[in-house]
């Protein structure tokens, strides 16, 4: 049986979540496991939005007021946690962006489509979420280089058996998410960055999943571009970041025009601001970016460290709660090579029954593709159900997991 950390204090942390202590429908307490969708905010960052709304409400980079002093201060230094939270060499590589989505958007805009050509290659893989597949699709359409694609061992990890026939010189891009927000995979991304740059390729990271659990370091392994997306790391919607190296960033062209991305405007020319603010065209989401500040603030003053292995511990459990459920079947690698995050499927009850039975207990999974069709494809489903855990869930609501599921069987009479 799985034990807690005897020094980590789950109902502390709890105490901050709010939400949490809700009851539902049916009079049933909330037992939310869909953090990987989206992660619930602490007090501390509800009263950090607050209170830019309510004292400091003021549009960044243009008044020169006390308001607009104030909030463009408390921007830039949500710039700089930022950066000292990946590890970054400067907050000028730090872009604001609405989401891990418009990041990678922004390299297969401004850099993909100004630097390939045909005969260049995009290496990917089929676990990637739509966000990092799409845009490389139609930056090859566009520049007329091809993609390839890693494949994946029969337990969801990618086969690197095959990376030398695969990554050579023609490879310009190896585009690939650290943790799957499906099989809950942790991908290689030290080795798959030295391999990248050994051929002379750049590496793109999706961290949306790996960024709020694991520590996070852009220089070691040296990694070209990162993506990720502050409603997954306990912050704000709408704003997310885009990584860079200085000279990457300098080279890109801008994906969005207009103000404050421009340094000179004229009739018939303009020329561009310095990054990061060539890449933040109007009015950034600045509330929310103070949020993700005080959403870092809250995961260092906890560690990630302890995060990490208390939910490991949850991510144990779950595989022996639901493992002696009979007919479930949970998809990708063993516990030890995977973050909390548990796909699964259960003989005889398609993934959006059970999520709805599910949901009349009080618990709170996702099913559906989640945004990976070609896995889904790839494992011959339709749809998983997902249950992804954070260090705000307990052993007992992993426990009452494996109960409804044993319970919504029972409704379709399953033995």
């Amino acid at each position: 049986m799985t034990t807690i950390s005897s020094d980590f204090d789950v109902e502390s942390v709890r105490r901050d979540f709010p939400i949490l202590h809700q009851r539902l429908l049916g009079d049933v307490p909330l037992v939310y496991l869909d953090t990987a969708a989206t992660a619930h905010k602490p007090r501390s960052v509800v009263a950090k939005v607050v209170e830019c709304f309510e004292q400091y409400n003021s549009n960044v980079h243009r008044g020169i007021h006390q308001l607009g002093d104030r909030m463009t201060t408390e921007l830039e230094l949500a710039r700089e946690k930022v950066q000292h939270f990946i590890g970054a060499g400067s907050s000028d590589e730090i872009v604001f962006t609405s989401g891990t989505t418009m990041s990678l958007n922004m390299v297969a805009h401004g850099w993909a489509r100004k630097f390939l050509k045909p005969g260049d290659e995009i290496l990917l893989n089929s676990m990637e979420h739509h966000a990092n597949l799409v845009p490389w699709q139609l930056a090859a359409a566009a520049t007329g280089a091809s993609l390839k694609y890693i494949p994946l061992t029969d337990d969801g990890r990618l086969d690197l058996t095959t990376l030398d026939q695969l990554l050579t010189p023609r490879t310009k891009l190896l585009a690939v998410t650290a943790m799957s927000n499906v099989l809950g995979t942790i991908n290689p991304v030290a080795e798959l960055a030295e391999r990248a740059h050994a051929v002379g390729a750049l590496i793109c990271v999706d961290a949306a999943q790996s960024v709020p659990h694991l520590t996070t370091n852009v220089r070691s392994p040296q990694i070209d571009f990162l993506a990720f997306s502050g409603h997954k790391l306990y912050g704000p919607t709408g704003i997310g970041v885009l990584y860079a190296r200085r000279q990457l960033l300098e080279a890109m062209d801008p994906f969005l025009a207009g103000g404050h991305m421009i340094r000179e405007v004229f009739l018939d020319s303009s020329t561009w601001a310095d990054p990061p603010a060539k890449f933040e065209a109007g009015t950034c989401p600045f509330i929310e970016a103070v949020g993700l500040g005080a959403a870092i603030d809250y995961v260092q003053h906890i560690g990630l460290s302890q995060i990490s292995h208390y939910e490991h511990l949850l991510s144990v459990r779950a595989h022996e709660q639901l493992a002696q459920v009979p007919g479930v079947k949970i998809h990708g690698p063993s516990v030890e090579h995977k973050g909390a995050i548990l796909s699964f499927t259960v003989d005889g009850v398609h993934p959006h029954d059970l999520s709805d039975l599910l949901d009349r207990r009080g618990v709170a999974i996702r099913a559906g593709h989640h945004c990976t069709m070609p896995l889904h494809e790839l494992l011959n489903l339709t749809a998983t159900a997902r249950a992804s855990l954070a260090f705000y869930n307990t052993m007992e609501e992993v426990d009452a997991l494996a109960e409804a599921v044993r319970a919504a069987r029972q409704v379709f009479r399953l033995k």
